[in-house]
């Protein structure tokens, strides 16, 4: 329950910081002059704010599964899957998948071209070694239907994997207009679209990276301390 409680608490400052900036702290009777309208605060394109939701929906469902392992160390407790090198090679390929959307989404000139080109290769790296560090997991005895440990690391990373995997359509569909327009200024909104599902990606898998190698325990246990 830490996990979904934590995880409820980020989004509901987050909910509160976003409100924030929208007016909703303002006091208008308070205040000297014409009364702001809705129209001068920071509206954020609608398409922003839907995969931002959809981004929490993904999060509560990582932060469930998430919840799920700690509950099961702490009852059944058992011995975490030893994490290949590769796993960290893997983290700096979507890490540096996730900063070059960034700049594809802010650059609307020549170069857009680049940082898609860059931002996708690293992802589908990010993807094959992923797929290696399970045959590697697998050979080495870590089998899905073997230890709860191993079955729950293959469950979170292919979920994972899975959502990488969505991006990449998405991804495969910016270029295809890309190609039929040939213009990046035109397509900036999806670019931005992906840059920013790739953040929300790139959030939960160092959060799941640090569960699965045991480097939240002392998180997770500040957090159940400060909750009761």
């Amino acid at each position: 329950m830490s996990v979904i409680l934590t995880f409820l608490a980020a989004v509901a400052l987050t909910a509160g910081w976003w409100l924030s900036r929208q007016g909703l702290m303002s006091k208008p009777w308070l205040e000297s002059g014409d009364a702001l309208s809705l129209a001068e605060f920071p509206q954020p394109p609608p398409y922003r704010l839907g995969t931002a939701v959809f981004l929490v929906v993904i999060g509560g469902l990582f932060a469930m599964l998430g919840s799920a392992f700690v509950m099961q160390i702490e009852e059944t407790p058992w011995q975490l899957v030893p994490l290949p090198a590769l796993v960290w090679f893997n983290t700096a390929l979507l890490m540096l998948s996730s900063l070059a959307l960034h700049f594809a989404s802010r650059d609307a000139a020549h170069r857009t071209h680049v940082w898609l080109a860059l931002g996708s290769v690293t992802a589908v790296g990010f993807m094959a070694g992923q797929l290696q560090i399970w045959t590697t997991l697998t050979h080495n005895g870590y089998g899905l239907s073997g230890a709860p440990a191993a079955s729950f690391f293959y469950l979170i990373t292919g979920l994972h994997g899975l959502h990488i995997l969505g991006g990449l359509v998405a991804l495969g569909l910016v270029w295809f207009k890309l190609a039929q327009t040939g213009i990046p200024k035109t397509n900036q909104a999806p670019i931005a679209l992906c840059a920013l599902y790739w953040h929300g990606l790139l959030v939960i898998w160092l959060l799941l990276l640090a569960l699965l190698s045991g480097l939240g325990n002392e998180f997770l246990a500040l957090c159940r301390s400060a909750l009761t």
